[in-house]
C-alpha cells in the first residue's frame, strides 16, 4: 500500500474546511434546487474534473465501471482525464472485485457504477473490502438534484419516494459516505471521503448526482493543490515504554518464544518492522494463512503458516508448544481457527493490533501504533533461537507427490507441484476460496513475488474480478489464478475484460464439479453443478478479439505441455488452462478444516 500513504505525508487538503473526520460518519447534502452555478475562473473548474485529478493524484489510474443512465456524465470527466483509464466491467459485482485487486497492490482502488441497481449489485464487493480493510473508493452516480425532496418516484428505486435505501445499505460496510447533490459542499465532500479512506484502510461510499459533474463552480476553480494528509499521530510516548517494557519482560524470560505475522500487519504498514523484530530476537517466525505474503518466506527463521491443525507441516506443533507467542496484526475467527480449535493459551500470548498492545492475562495499552512498538521492542528483546533450533530439528521436507502413470488421470497435488515451479519474482498468485486456499497455501513464495486471497469474507466468485484488478494495477507481475469450476461460474464474464485490457494472466481452471469446499463442510445434491464447456466459454467470449490461448488437461504430460506454451510461446497472452481432476481430490488439509468448520457450525443450541 506504499504507492498510495506515500504522497500523503504533508498537510490538509486545501480548498477545503476539512478536520479529522469521524469514522463511521455520515454527511448528506440535500436541496430541492440545483445550486446555481457560480461564475468559476475557467469552464474545465468542474466536480468532475476534480474527482478525476483526486483519484489521480492518490494513485490511481483505473477505474473499473459499469455505465449506467446516473454516471454517464461523471464517466465522461472521469475519461477525459489523461492520467486515469476506465476498464468497463461486465457487471459492478466484478467492478468491485476488481477495485479490491487492484487496492492490495496499488494501495487504493475506485469503481464507478449507478443508483441502486449498480449500487446494490457492487455492495458484496464493498462489504468483502471492509472486512480485509481495503481502502476502495465506490463512486455512485445519483439522482438529479431536483428529485430530491419531492416525492417524486424514480426508476432504479424500489418504488418509494425516499432515496435512502442505498445510502442505508451502505453505511454498515463503508467508513464514511457522502451525498453530494449540492456544489457549494462537493469539494469538502470529496476531499473528506477520499482522505478518510486512506487513513482507516476501509472503502467509502461517494453518491453524486447525476446533474453535477459538469457544472463548473469557484471551489474547483484553480489547478487542485497535491492532495496529502496529516501523518497519523505517534505513539503516546509513556504507553509505548510501558508496553515495551511490559512485553520484554515477558518474552525475555520464555524458553522458546516464536512469532506469528497475521493479516492486520498490511493496515499498519508495520510488516517491515515486524521483520526487522524477527532479525534481531530470532524467534521463529510464521504467518496466519490471511497474511501469507506480506512477509518474506525465505527469512531465515521462517517456518511456515500456523493455521491449527491444517498448519504447513511442523509450524502448528512448534507455535502451539511454545511457552509464549507474539501475534502481530491477528484476525481470529472460525475460519482462521478452524472451527475455534487452535491450541493456544492467553496466559501465553502478546497481542499487538494497529493500535493496542495486550500482554497475556495482565495489562493491555492503548494509543500505541503497531510499527512504533515492533521497532522499539526490537531493541528490548534478549535473542532467542531455541523454537527455531526445535523446529530445524524435527523438520522433515515435504514428501514429493506419487510418480504418476503414463496418461493417468491428474491428480491435484501434482498438479501444483507444476504450478510451484513456475513461481518467481515477477509473478503473483491469487487463490480462490476453495480447495485452492489450501494448496496455495503450501506454495513456496519466493522473494517478491505476489500473493492474495480473501479470508475474511470468503466471497466464492472474488478471484475473477480480484485477477482483473490487480493484474491492470501491476503489468510488470504475471499473475496466477487458481480457481475452482463453481467458483468460475459466479464471475466469469471479467475474462471479457481482460481480454480486452491485453492482460497475460494465467487462470488454472480446476474443474472437479461442484463446490468441493462445501462439500467437505456438509455434502448434498445442491454442491454439484453442471459441468461447462469452460474452454469453450472462453474461447466464445475470445470472439477472435485479443490475444487468448485455452487448453483442456487431464493427465500430467498434457499439463508440462500446456505450462510450457503458456509461459514460452504464449508468454505474452492470456492463457486458460481447464484442468480436469476426480471430484474426490481435495488437499488433506481442507479434510481436516472441513469436519471441524462442520462440527462448529452444527453446535447445538445453549440451554436457556
Amino acid at each position: 500500500m506504499e504507492t498510495a500513504m506515500g504522497m500523503l505525508d504533508s498537510c490538509k487538503p486545501c480548498n477545503s474546511d476539512v478536520g479529522s473526520p469521524p469514522q463511521n460518519g455520515t454527511t448528506s447534502i440535500q436541496s430541492s434546487h440545483p445550486t446555481p452555478p457560480a461564475i468559476a475562473s475557467s469552464p474545465d473548474a468542474t466536480l468532475g474534473r476534480h474527482l478525476a485529478h483526486r483519484l489521480v493524484q492518490i494513485g490511481v489510474s483505473d477505474v473499473f465501471s459499469v455505465p449506467g443512465d446516473f454516471n454517464l456524465t461523471l464517466l465522461d470527466h472521469l475519461i477525459a482525464e489523461p492520467g486515469l483509464n476506465n476498464i468497463g466491467c461486465c457487471n459492478e459485482l466484478n467492478a468491485g472485485y476488481a477495485a479490491d485487486g487492484y487496492a492490495r497492490a496499488r494501495g487504493v482502488g475506485a469503481c464507478v457504477v449507478t443508483f441502486t441497481v449498480g449500487g446494490l449489485s457492487v455492495l458484496n464487493a464493498i462489504a468483502g473490502a471492509y472486512s480485509e480493510n481495503l481502502p476502495v473508493i465506490c463512486i455512485v452516480g445519483g439522482p438529479n438534484t431536483n428529485d430530491f425532496g419531492t416525492n417524486r418516484i424514480l426508476h432504479h428505486t424500489i418504488g418509494l419516494p425516499d432515496f435512502s435505501q442505498e445510502l442505508q445499505c451502505f453505511k454498515p460496510v463503508t467508513c464514511f459516505q457522502a451525498v453530494v447533490n449540492n456544489l457549494d459542499e462537493a469539494h469538502e465532500l470529496i476531499d473528506t471521503a477520499i482522505s478518510t479512506a486512506l487513513k482507516e484502510s476501509k472503502p467509502v461510499y461517494i453518491s453524486i448526482s447525476c446533474n453535477l459533474p459538469a457544472i463548473p463552480h469557484p471551489t474547483f476553480s484553480r489547478e487542485p493543490i497535491p492532495f496529502s494528509l496529516t501523518p497519523r499521530l505517534m505513539s503516546n510516548k509513556m504507553g509505548l515504554e510501558a508496553a515495551v517494557e511490559a512485553t520484554a519482560a515477558f518474552l525475555n524470560k520464555a524458553v522458546k518464544p516464536v512469532m506469528v505475522g497475521g493479516p492486520k500487519l498490511r493496515v499498519a504498514k508495520a510488516c517491515d518492522a515486524f521483520v526487522e523484530l524477527a532479525d534481531a530476537c530470532g524467534y521463529a517466525l510464521s504467518v496466519m494463512p490471511s497474511a501469507k505474503g506480506l512477509l518474506p518466506e525465505n527469512h531465515p527463521h521462517f517456518i511456515g503458516t500456523y493455521w491449527g491443525a491444517v498448519s504447513t507441516g511442523f509450524c502448528a506443533e512448534i507455535v502451539e508448544s511454545a511457552d509464549a507467542y507474539l501475534f502481530a496484526g491477528p484476525i481470529f475467527n472460525d475460519y482462521s481457527s478452524v472451527g475455534y480449535s487452535l491450541l493456544l493459551k492467553k496466559e501465553k500470548a502478546i497481542i499487538v493490533q494497529p493500535d493496542r498492545v495486550i500482554v497475556a492475562n495482565g495489562p493491555a495499552f492503548g494509543c500505541i501504533l503497531m510499527k512504533d512498538f515492533l521497532q522499539a521492542l526490537a531493541k528490548r528483546l534478549s535473542r532467542n533461537t531455541t523454537a527455531y533450533e526445535n523446529y530445524h530439528r524435527i523438520y522433515i521436507p515435504d514428501g514429493l507427490p506419487l510418480k504418476c502413470e503414463p496418461n493417468e488421470p491428474l491428480r491435484v497435488n501434482v498438479l501444483f507441484k507444476h504450478i510451484q515451479n513456475m513461481l518467481s519474482s515477477d509473478t503473483a498468485v491469487i487463490a480462490e476460496t476453495g480447495d485452492s486456499w489450501f494448496n496455495c497455501q503450501k506454495l513456496k513464495l519466493p522473494q517478491g513475488c505476489g500473493y492474495e486471497f480473501q479470508m475474511q469474507y470468503g466471497s466464492i466468485g472474488w478471484s475473477v474480478g480480484a485477477t482483473l484488478g490487480y493484474a491492470q494495477s501491476v503489468p510488470n507481475k504475471r499473475v496466477i489464478a487458481c480457481i475452482g469450476d463453481g467458483s468460475f461460474q459466479m464471475t466469469a464474464q471479467d475474462v471479457s475484460t481482460m481480454l480486452r485490457c491485453g492482460q497475460k494472466s494465467i487462470i488454472f481452471l480446476i474443474n472437479n464439479g461442484g463446490y468441493t469446499i462445501e462439500v467437505e463442510i456438509h455434502d448434498g445434491p445442491y454442491n454439484v453443478i453442471k459441468n461447462w464447456n469452460y474452454t469453450g466459454l472462453v474461447d466464445s467470449i475470445h470472439n477472435g478479439q485479443g490475444k487468448c490461448w485455452t487448453t483442456k488437461v487431464h493427465c500430467e504430460e498434457e499439463l508440462i505441455e500446456a505450462i510450457e506454451t503458456a509461459t514460452g510461446e504464449k508468454k505474452d497472452c492470456f492463457c486458460f488452462i481447464e484442468v480436469i481432476v476426480h471430484k474426490d481430490d481435495t488437499s488433506k488439509e481442507l479434510l481436516e478444516w472441513g469436519s471441524r468448520v462442520s462440527s462448529a457450525n452444527s453446535r447445538p443450541p445453549n440451554p436457556q
